[in-house]
């Protein structure tokens, strides 16, 4: 019997993921992939990559073509680069970013999951809060991704009636908080023992939040009763998380607009976004086990697709790569895999260099290339296989 293949679906996107200069980061990330891919006799990992974002329009005039649609409805999981740039900006008739809210919709990702925490130890000289407060964070924020204001109705200010004018409107049903803060219960009962909860909201003034609130405590007490969980308002929680983040160790849960903030708010602080990794589920993930059920879901860095320092060959891949170690662990049920790449990326990241410390891309004040610290963590992973 042939070993189970499992369809990746790759999305290069724009700047750094890949751009008309060079690949960047996601084939830095692919390379893992194939190495994890050749490592074993288990399973097979086939890769085939699409047109998305920016480049799409460049193409064939829109950011998410029918057959990169139906690729990515047909695969098993989707490893995606930042899209956008100046070239799309918001005066474009067409902008990359529909076509990824149109994604998200269509597969029914509702869930983003951004873990944020030190992939090393040495890192800690590169947070912007004193390294006292910033040692031992550790925050996963789950984020309700296709609801919110993001997709309820809106109006532009140039469309009839009340020229001048625009207004976007906030819509979330008893339904949609449940099922995100079932995500958020199965993501803190992956730890031993169950990580808090910390729900984030604006009950004080926003009747979506209040709801939030209430159905956020109702599903944690009745199905959930093992799991701590408390509530805060955004903006205190925003403060807590630049003065005293270890506070809200544990997982954050929340709703678009403020998950959107949050999330870039957390990723600051262990150094730099191009060390973070992100998942955006179709479901509750499973955790990896003999009954394991695979999740769909989008994998990517949390970061933008820097236009500015595109085609230099020095944004850091360590988010990318640590993105496919989430889609591995998520979608495929691959745990083994996943904590290999993790444990080389720290293995790379820790290894002195002639500088004293581990290799540094220039995000962290270092000079090493993409490619260089690419090679760097496949030389790592084949390793610890």
């Amino acid at each position: 019997m042939s070993p189970p293949a499992y369809r990746i679906v790759v999305l290069p996107g724009d700047g750094i993921g890949k751009n008309f200069h060079r690949p960047e980061v996601v084939a830095e990330a692919t390379k893992v992939l194939e190495v994890i891919n050749a490592s074993s006799p288990d399973f097979e990992l086939k890769l085939e990559t699409h047109k998305f974002g920016g480049a799409a329009i460049d193409a064939v005039g829109e950011p998410l073509p029918p057959s990169t649609l139906k690729a990515c409805q047909e695969a098993d999981a989707i490893l995606m680069g930042s899209i956008g740039g100046p070239k799309w900006g918001v005066d474009a008739k067409v902008r990359p970013e529909p076509g990824l809210l149109t994604l998200r919709k269509t597969l029914g990702l509702y869930a983003n999951i951004r873990p944020a925490n030190f992939a090393s130890e040495a890192l800690l000289e590169y947070t912007p809060l004193k390294p006292e407060i910033a040692r031992g964070f550790n925050t996963v924020v789950i984020r309700e991704l296709i609801g919110g204001i993001y997709f309820a109705a809106r109006k532009e200010a140039t469309v009839e009636p009340d020229i001048g004018t625009a207004w976007d409107t906030m819509m979330y049903s008893e339904s949609e908080v449940q099922r995100i803060t079932h995500v958020a219960a199965q993501i803190a009962l992956s730890t031993n023992p169950p990580m808090e909860i910390h729900s984030i909201d604006k009950a004080n003034v926003l009747a979506c939040s209040r709801l939030w609130r209430k159905t956020v405590t109702e599903t944690l007490t009745k199905e959930y009763p093992q799991i701590k969980f408390d509530h805060h308002l955004v903006d205190a929680a925003a403060m807590v998380m630049v003065s005293n983040p270890k506070k809200l160790n544990g997982v954050v849960l929340t709703e678009n607009l403020f998950g959107d903030i949050l999330s870039d708010e957390s990723s600051v602080i262990p150094g730099s976004l191009g060390l973070l990794p992100s998942a955006s589920l179709a479901g509750a993930p499973s955790q990896p086990s003999p009954n394991f059920k695979p999740t769909p879901g989008l994998y990517e860095p949390v970061h933008g697709s820097a236009p500015d320092i595109a085609g230099k060959g020095i944004a850091n891949p360590i988010g990318t790569i640590l993105s496919a170690a989430m889609l591995l662990r998520y979608s495929l049920g691959l745990d083994k895999a996943a904590t290999a790449i993790e444990t080389a990326v720290r293995k790379v990241l820790d290894s002195p260099s002639s500088g004293g410390h581990g290799l540094r891309t220039a995000d962290l004040g270092g000079k090493v290339g993409t490619t260089e610290l690419g090679d760097k963590v496949v030389e790592a992973l084949k390793e610890v296989l």
